[in-house]
């Protein structure tokens, strides 16, 4: 609801798990002591751009209409907090009492304004104390801290362009500039990206998301000083290669924030409680280029204008490498109402991978139509009704599926998803896997498109197993001995932020 230059960014790091992630849902009533509050802290400069406390419960639950009490006595000499644009407020002198009605659109339950009043001191702290009143919930308390810190501009690149072959090494020359009148003590270089951004060292400096996908995420802290006007990069080291499997031609982006120290802290803390980021590298540190100055201590300072800190980088990959995804189907036997495990999907016969990665990368909707007589009672949780207006993984009864898969897989690999089938009616009957397959620009095709779809075939207990379409044969089993059957793939993400600028090529060491 309030626009806030870092919220864009807070996707990456949601993806890569750095933030505590919070489930909505309806509450129950609840003792006070049971609810959990937190709002987060903020650290403002005269002259900066103002910054949002947002204050939320962990995790987020419904409280109908309730009361919000703001208490901003203790930062009033040095900050001006203006109150939330939702519901009704009324102010009496420091204490701003809101009443608000949850409309389901906003996951915190108060959001405000802050910022550093003109020629405020540098290293003035003050908390806003909030109170929470809620009919069957109670009343909990929370307090968040404001602190004026020193005001510096950390500048960075817009576009960086880079290019290269499947197999060939690519430098990846991130720089900054301080564009401001005071020294810059320290900097957090983030980049978000897929993991063929990774560099191929991992540096003792650097926290690195372990991530099971296509993704990665990488902060790497630095202590340089950076005096006004002066320009550093990233030393030569910092690069990676393209994947000799690499998918040709392709596009792939990410992207680079520069920060202050204090400015990361509050950045990782917008929406929870920081946990460690990740585990640090081995190898050397990676070392800013040409160093200036001494290292100081890296603290108190927040940069007055972060919409310039992001650098957008688009690597392309020349050359002409694809790959063929071939769809398999099953055959499964069993009696009038027993239940049959199913499972289905898909392989990669190479030689390039497949799977969303990149702007050109062959992205695969998988379509799981089921043979008549049949209900799906167990399904795969990386499958949906298409037909349903809420998209419900995993939701038994449908007859159609769509079911997808983050991530790219080799070739020779399969992705497979798991279905449990109650035969209903007598009689064999066939059904179909169809793979749609596609890019971040539309309709693509693969090496063979041929071999896009496979049979489902449905027959009774002592019917002959096996199929000729690269189908699994599977026998049929009682119910009880398949419970828990589901697909433990990710489901992929549909939305157009992941389609334009999460699936680009990893490099590897």
């Amino acid at each position: 609801m309030h626009p806030h230059p870092a919220r864009r960014w807070l996707a990456g790091l949601a993806v890569a798990g750095a933030l505590v992630a919070t489930s909505a849902g309806t509450a129950a009533a609840a003792p006070a002591d049971e609810v959990a509050l937190y709002a987060n802290d903020v650290t403002v400069a005269p002259g900066g751009p103002q910054k949002w406390v947002s204050l939320r419960a962990l995790p987020d639950r419904a409280f109908g209409t309730y009361t919000v009490r703001v208490d901003r006595s203790a930062v009033a000499a040095f900050a001006e907090v203006a109150e939330d644009d939702r519901g009704s407020c009324t102010t009496a002198g420091d204490v701003i009492t809101c009443s608000i009605t949850d409309d389901g659109e906003d996951s915190s339950l108060v959001s405000l304004a802050v910022r550093a009043r003109a020629g405020a001191e540098q290293g003035r702290q003050g908390t806003l104390a909030f109170t929470v009143t809620a009919p069957g919930v109670g009343t909990a308390t929370y307090e968040s801290t404001v602190s004026t810190g020193e005001g510096v501009d950390l500048v960075a690149g817009r576009q960086l362009s880079l290019d290269g072959r499947p197999g060939a090494r690519v430098d990846v020359p991130l720089a900054v500039t301080n564009r401001g009148t005071a020294t810059a003590r320290g900097a957090v270089l983030y980049l978000s990206g897929s993991y063929g951004f990774t560099p191929g060292k991992r540096y003792s400096n650097c926290e690195y998301v372990d991530l099971a996908l296509d993704d990665s995420s990488f902060a790497c802290t630095f202590d340089d000083e950076l005096a006004p006007g002066a320009t550093v990069r990233v030393d030569p080291t910092f690069g990676g290669t393209i994947p000799a499997d690499a998918w040709a031609p392709n596009l792939h982006h990410s992207f680079a924030v520069w920060f202050t120290p204090a400015d990361w802290a509050e950045f990782r803390a917008q929406h929870g409680p920081a946990e460690p980021f990740g585990r640090k590298g081995a190898d050397a540190a990676l070392k800013l280029v040409p160093t200036g100055g001494a290292q100081a201590r890296a603290s108190g300072q927040t940069d007055t204008n972060p919409v310039d800190n992001e650098t957008r980088v688009t690597l392309t990959v020349a050359g002409d490498q694809r790959g063929d995804a071939a769809a398999q189907g099953a055959t499964v036997t069993g009696a009038v109402r027993a239940t049959v495990p199913m499972t289905v999907g898909y392989r990669n016969n190479g030689p390039a991978r497949v799977g969303p990665n990149g702007q050109r990368g062959l992205n695969i909707a998988t379509i799981v139509t089921l043979p008549e007589g049949v209900t799906a009672v167990t399904v795969s949780k990386s499958c949906v009704d298409p037909d349903e207006d809420e998209w419900q993984p995993g939701k038994p009864g449908a007859r159609v599926y769509e079911c997808s898969a983050r991530g790219t897989i080799p070739q020779g690999e399969r992705v497979t998803f798991e279905f449990a089938l109650r035969i209903d009616r007598a009689g064999s009957r066939t059904g179909t896997v169809k793979l749609h397959t596609f890019d971040g620009d539309g309709p693509a095709k693969d090496l063979d498109p041929a071999n896009d779809t496979a049979k489902i075939t449905v027959g009774q207990a002592g019917g002959t197993g096996g199929g000729d379409d690269g189908s699994l044969p599977i026998t049929g089993v009682p119910s009880g001995l398949i419970a828990g059957l589901g697909g433990l793939l990710v489901a992929a993400g549909a939305g157009g932020y992941l389609l334009a600028r999460r699936r680009r090529t990893r490099f590897v060491a």
